[in-house]
């Protein structure tokens, strides 16, 4: 597989993305992709033909190696980096969408120069409304695979480390017969990277969940910039207010009234009361 034609078609993304989000896009490409196609791949290379067993039985290598390593860990890897990245293709189709309605506003409206359809191309959107949503459906997707992968990997391999020695007895073979993993101890090493990466990438993009609502919700009890308060919050606070001034402009006003004793000379309700 063409990885960097993968990579390209997804980096598009990046410029409508948050700051986590290009994070998380920079982890996928380095530390996924990049040790996958360099090193993972060498390493796994010879993992079929690595695999002997004490037998001669033909036929026996290929049972045996298919009972303890059902799917090969590059092509499990590789499948999982697809499904993972393929979400991010939903923001790049909306973008691509909202591009082309405003191509056709533009020249509607007899302003479909040449200039202004390549500003359109290059134009970055922001994370609002419809494409906010298309963002955070995009983001639980990437969650979904990430988990999903991690445990269909824990139910296929339990023992993440990779042993040296395994016995098999299925048929064609002869009997219980001894069979070898080829270099075990870097597989071992190259497995737990991967998985380790792949929970940083699945607490990335919770992160970035946990930013976007954020940043809504902040706008939403905030306002617009330079606004203290929310219209509504503003509303509820002066009427809040204005009740407190209300209930004490009362109490001082009824409170002569229902008091027969004299005041004492210069108290406050009686040049209250006389206003």
């Amino acid at each position: 597989m063409n990885w960097a034609s993968f990579y390209a078609v997804i980096s598009g993304v990046n410029r409508h993305s948050t700051g986590i989000g290009r994070i998380w896009l920079s982890v996928i490409f380095i530390f996924r992709i990049m040790v996958l196609v360099v090193a993972a791949e060498s390493v796994w290379g010879d993992e079929k033909s690595g695999f002997t067993c004490n037998t001669q039985q033909p036929g026996c290598d290929s049972v045996c190696y298919d009972q303890f390593f059902p799917i090969s860990h590059i092509r499990l890897w590789a499948l999982q980096l697809i499904l993972v990245s393929t979400p991010a293709l939903l923001v790049a189709m909306h973008v691509a969408h909202r591009r082309h309605i405003e191509k056709k506003i533009l020249k509607i409206s007899g302003r479909g120069s040449a200039k202004d359809l390549e500003n359109i191309k290059s134009q970055k959107f922001k994370s609002t409304g419809a494409l906010w949503w298309t963002y955070i459906i995009s983001i639980v997707f990437r969650i979904v695979f990430e988990v999903v992968f991690l445990y269909i990997f824990y139910l296929i391999y339990p023992d993440i480390k990779m042993v040296r020695l395994v016995k098999c007895d299925s048929y064609p073979c002869p009997n219980t017969v001894d069979c070898f993993v080829s270099r075990p101890t870097e597989k071992t090493v190259f497995t737990v990277f991967m998985l380790a990466v792949s929970g940083v990438c699945v607490l990335l993009n919770i992160a970035e969940v946990v930013y976007l609502i954020g940043q809504v919700c902040m706008k939403y009890f905030h306002g617009a910039v330079g606004e203290p308060k929310a219209p509504w919050l503003a509303q509820k606070l002066a009427t809040y207010k204005q009740n407190e001034i209300n209930q004490l402009i009362s109490e001082h006003s009824f409170k002569p009234r229902f008091n027969t004793g004299r005041k004492p000379p210069g108290d406050k309700s009686e040049r209250c009361s006389a206003f």
